[in-house]
């Protein structure tokens, strides 16, 4: 290689970010190994996405997984690959997948004092049409003594230890907070690693994009009605907002944290308890948006602050740049009056 000096010799990943991290906190590097085994399930699944024909995984397994989704191969290959690489790191001893009915329970000579709630691949019903899809998950730790059962993870967001993302977009990206703020990773394909890309990333206070699915307009509570109004014809005279919805959380939650905005699932008619879920898609979205300055919240409550009674729970969530969420907030309570 003659250009040698183009190329950095001391690179920072996400391992060696996270080992730093640790080392600060004084830690004994069990969150890092698990960490560093979602990393390599995330490089498998993205690999995997970037080839869904030519490797036959394409198209619908024949089932459909708990919260009735149709399920596709990818999703079960993800799943597989995230359950089978944090098993093998010996960190954690339940595991929350969007794909099992039941928590996965961890044999006793694998087990470690970690809790895992992750959706392998959200957003997999775009997978037909090549838009972004994404993994997100959500570290806790065992708070109890005793065998460990599915009741351990039913924690609220406040007790979460890690959380972040991967999408799998024009490029593949890995958002993660450890609560000391949120960072994000590039995945260079040339050495197989996660490059920091943006450190300490924070959401801009006011946005000028809404995105919601307007197709339930009809089902929507007056409160979201009337916040969307004001989004398109305000009345201080100034620019609307702009509308983007991909239809794939994680596609959609990262814009927000880019961009600013506001991202809703709100509940209505048809779903009065909203429809995303709360363990492991709700809660760690929300723990990124708060690490990077931003809000979320249920239209009563902070999502953080919910204690989840299953671990498929669905719940309402507005998440975004902060003045956006409060005065969607203050339309919520005007209409709870």
């Amino acid at each position: 290689m003659s250009e040698t000096g183009a190329f950095d010799t001391n690179v920072l990943t996400l391992t060696r970010f996270v080992l730093e991290e640790g080392r600060k906190a004084q830690g004994t590097g069990e969150l890092t190994n698990l960490l560093n085994s979602i990393c390599t399930a995330v490089k498998a699944i993205s690999t995997a996405v970037r080839k869904a024909g030519i490797a036959n995984l394409y198209g619908i397994a024949g089932s459909t997984n708990v919260t009735g989704d149709q399920v596709k191969k990818l999703d079960v290959l993800s799943n597989d690959l995230v359950i089978n690489m944090i098993k093998s790191s010996f960190t954690s001893c339940v595991l929350v997948s969007e794909e099992d009915e039941k928590a996965i329970i961890v044999e006793p000579d694998k087990r470690g004092k970690y809790i895992v709630c992750f959706d392998p691949l959200d957003g997999s019903s775009n997978i037909d049409c090549l838009v972004s899809i994404g993994t997100i998950f959500a570290i806790y730790r065992k708070t109890t003594d005793g065998e460990p059962t599915e009741k351990d993870a039913l924690q609220p967001g406040r007790n979460i230890v890690a959380a972040g993302y991967a999408l799998y977009g024009s490029a593949t990206m890995m958002v993660l907070s450890t609560g000391q703020g949120v960072n994000c990773f590039m995945l260079d394909p040339a050495i197989g690693e996660f490059i920091l890309v943006d450190r300490d990333v924070k959401i801009k206070k006011k946005g000028k994009i809404y995105s919601l699915n307007e197709g339930y307009a009809q089902h929507f509570y007056p409160d979201v009605t009337e916040y969307l109004q004001k989004k398109k014809y305000p009345e201080d005279g100034s620019a609307p907002y702009g509308s983007r919805y991909v239809g794939s959380m994680v596609a959609d939650v990262h814009r927000t944290l880019v961009y600013g905005g506001i991202f809703l699932y709100p509940a209505n008619v048809k779903s009065p308890k909203g429809k995303l879920r709360l363990l492991y898609e709700c809660n760690p979205m929300a723990f990124i948006m708060e690490q990077a300055g931003g809000m979320a919240t249920t239209g009563t409550m902070n999502v953080l602050d919910i204690q989840p009674t299953s671990i498929h729970e669905r719940v309402p969530v507005v998440l975004g740049s902060p003045d956006d969420v409060q005065e969607y907030l203050s339309i919520c309570k005007k209409h709870k009056k």
